[in-house]
């Protein structure tokens, strides 16, 4: 039996910011670590507990990258109606690239739950 996730209105995601590091430690391979800002905003009348992500990240020459886990960055973060959770994390990447996603979820009652990651691109300075 596979679950059906629901999108659960009053839940939303925002980019808050996205920041170029060159001095963050880096791959040779993928030498541009990128952090990013991003905030889980819970509008609706549910309690929701965020269990798991899934990024995909597509570079300029078509590759593509998808990382899925359970949590966020270590944490099920659990939201009350009203609450925002706030975080920061990275992906490092070898040319421009955009990045988009979902965080899944479940209510109080059980029901599963999911909202999308808005893309953001990751751009390398001029």
């Amino acid at each position: 039996m596979s679950l059906r996730f629901e999108e659960l209105p009053g839940l939303s995601v925002s980019v808050d910011q996205v920041v170029y590091l060159p001095h963050m430690m880096a791959p040779p391979d993928k030498p541009h670590p990128f952090a990013y800002y991003l905030s889980i905003h819970n509008a609706s009348e549910e309690t929701v507990t965020i269990v798991g992500r899934k990024w995909i990240v597509k570079d300029d020459s078509g590759g593509t990258l998808v990382v899925e886990g359970d949590g966020v960055v270590g944490h099920t973060p659990v939201l009350q109606p009203g609450q925002t959770f706030s975080y920061n994390s990275y992906h490092v990447i070898s040319e421009p690239s955009i990045a988009h996603g979902t965080f899944f979820g479940q209510t109080d009652e059980g029901t599963p739950v999911y909202v999308r990651i808005p893309e953001f691109k990751m751009e390398l300075p001029e």
